[in-house]
């Protein structure tokens, strides 16, 4: 079984939890390699019974689901409501500006995938920031641009996790 279908099937059929349902299982697909792609789409399916066109639907619904492997480091800036009010837009600015990017995505280079997020559970040390999973608090947009630059002089991936 190719490597990628491997971690599919393990990660759809793998859940612990009592009750599965086609978001679970996306989500635990996007836990275990970054995104979904569309072979997942189909696991999925088939594991809950579901029509791809359902899984889809699920999938494109929610924002943070990616159908694209990330690049070989991830920044999210958080933009809740208390970090809203304590000043992630001028991070989120920072961020876009440094990364030379207009709007959330993926560097060219494939160095940095930069996205936003609703909540990252870290309101009192907002503005928050995750940089490949791991929390940045009271970010400000020079502290940002400082960890973009870090990010984007490291030697370019080879290719994309998940690729």
């Amino acid at each position: 079984m190719e490597p990628l279908i491997q971690t599919i099937t393990e990660a759809v059929h793998g859940q612990s939890q009592p009750t599965v349902t086609v978001l679970s299982s996306l989500l635990a697909v996007q836990d275990a390699i970054g995104y979904i792609p569309k072979e997942a789409v189909e696991e999925v399916a088939s594991f809950t019974g579901d029509t791809v066109n359902d899984v889809w639907a699920v999938a494109s619904f929610y924002p943070n689901f990616r159908f694209e492997p990330v690049c070989r480091h991830t920044l999210e800036v958080c933009w809740g409501t208390s970090c809203h009010l304590v000043g992630a837009m001028p991070v989120m600015a920072s961020v876009l500006e440094a990364a030379g990017l207009v709007e959330s995505g993926d560097t060219p280079d494939k160095r940095l995938s930069v996205g936003f997020n609703t909540c990252l559970g870290a309101c009192a040390q907002g503005p928050v920031i995750s940089v490949d999973h791991r929390l940045l608090g009271r970010a400000t947009p020079e502290s940002a641009a400082v960890k973009v630059n870090e990010l984007l002089s490291q030697p370019p991936p080879e290719a994309c996790i998940g690729q």
